[in-house]
């Protein structure tokens, strides 16, 4: 069991309290997830941006907004996301910040690289991209078609499409997966600050998580500088699919972390409700051990980080718990239960989302056999 020390139990503490303040946007954001103007100067915003973004690149803000998470840290970044998700998931991806493509940028980018992105964010009000999943390929690195084209010039055309990428249609810098050539080293990210005329973007409709804005991206040859592709002062082999993997990796874990805090919110507004509602303790038992098992994952990638075994078994489990939670809720609470409270409504939307993000539970299943039989789940 995972005991949580000073510093860990402050992040946990002190998000809670900024919980609060998210879950008060939850269904504005819900209703209309473009209106964010209102919502960007919050405390929580803030403090979730900052939190997110590297000492020497952050931004000079009144007052003291508090810094949640240690760089490079998983574990606290989980307690932290778990917390918020407990206010609202929806409203904490809604929050322009670094999110996956400072992950990436982190990894891959050279100082430079990384001044223009965190710069870029200054002021609140810049969303980023990650885009990895394309139509048809899923996020399968491998099959990418997104290709890279040389201009004749020293620079790329961007060519292909994705899809289901978070903040993609409002984003205004972010990473973008795409091949140079037919192996698997031939596969890169690059660093763009869209619009251009060649960058075509749409907002899809969504039942849940609405606040995360995922879209359709098309590039009809999107010039890139050569100076934009990430890695270049790296070993090729530690380039664009490693620096997938290792996202990949850490992210699962957050977004597990997310379902656990979603599923969490749910069972104790049903407690807060309808205190004799059956079931309701074992409904809490799970979410518990659920949030028990995402601790040990994170626990896990800081001492190997390239073992994926037990966050692709967190994520899998976090994931299923949230929706068997919800339907759970739903019966609960009656009839009409989620007609007289819209919150838990929203949140019965948002939880089938995650089984989506960073890989589906098919996905997480294989590779938490194949960890099993290397002896991964010995570790």
């Amino acid at each position: 069991m995972i005991e949580l020390d000073a510093r860990l139990r402050a992040v946990r503490d002190v998000s809670r309290e900024a919980a609060e303040q998210l879950r008060a946007l939850a269904l504005a954001i819900d209703a209309d997830p473009d209106a964010m103007e209102a919502h960007l100067d919050t405390e929580v915003y803030a403090m979730v941006r900052t939190s997110n973004t590297p000492a020497r690149h952050r931004e000079s803000l009144p007052g003291r907004p508090l810094r949640l998470l240690d760089e490079g840290n998983c574990l606290e970044t989980v307690v932290g996301t778990l917390e918020l998700a407990r206010g609202d998931a929806g409203a904490l991806l809604a929050c322009p910040s670094p999110a996956l493509a400072g992950v990436i940028v982190d990894l891959l980018g050279d100082e430079r690289q990384r001044e223009l992105f965190y710069t870029r964010l200054h002021g609140g009000r810049t969303w980023t991209f990650f885009a990895m999943t394309e139509p048809g390929r899923g996020s399968d690195a491998t099959a990418m078609e997104t290709r890279l084209e040389p201009d004749g010039a020293g620079g790329w055309l961007l060519r292909g499409e994705k899809r289901y990428i978070g903040n993609g249609a409002r984003g205004g810098v972010g990473v973008v997966f795409a091949r140079t050539g037919r192996s698997a080293l031939s596969i890169r990210a690059v660093l763009l600050e869209p619009p251009h005329e060649a960058w075509h973007a749409q907002r899809l409709d969504m039942v849940g998580l609405r606040g995360a804005a995922l879209s359709a991206l098309r590039f009809d040859g999107v010039p890139v500088r050569g100076d934009m592709l990430l890695g270049e002062h790296l070993p090729v082999t530690r380039r664009g699919i490693w620096g997938a993997i290792e996202t990949f990796n850490n992210m699962r874990i957050q977004v597990a972390a997310l379902a656990v805090g979603t599923a969490l919110a749910i069972a104790e507004y049903v407690a807060e409700h309808r205190k004799s509602a059956p079931g309701l303790p074992v409904a809490l038992a799970r979410a518990e051990a659920a949030r028990e098992l995402v601790y040990q994952a994170a626990a896990r990638v800081l001492r190997d980080p390239d073992n994926s075994y037990l966050s692709c078994a967190a994520k899998l489990g976090a994931t299923r718990m949230a929706v068997q939670t919800a339907r759970w809720a739903s019966g609960a609470m009656g009839p009409a239960g989620l007609l007289e409270h819209p919150l838990l409504e929203k949140w019965t939307r948002d939880v089938c989302a995650f089984e989506f993000m960073e890989g589906t539970g098919n996905i997480q299943r294989l590779h938490v056999a194949k960890g099993y039989l290397s002896g991964d789940a010995d570790g």
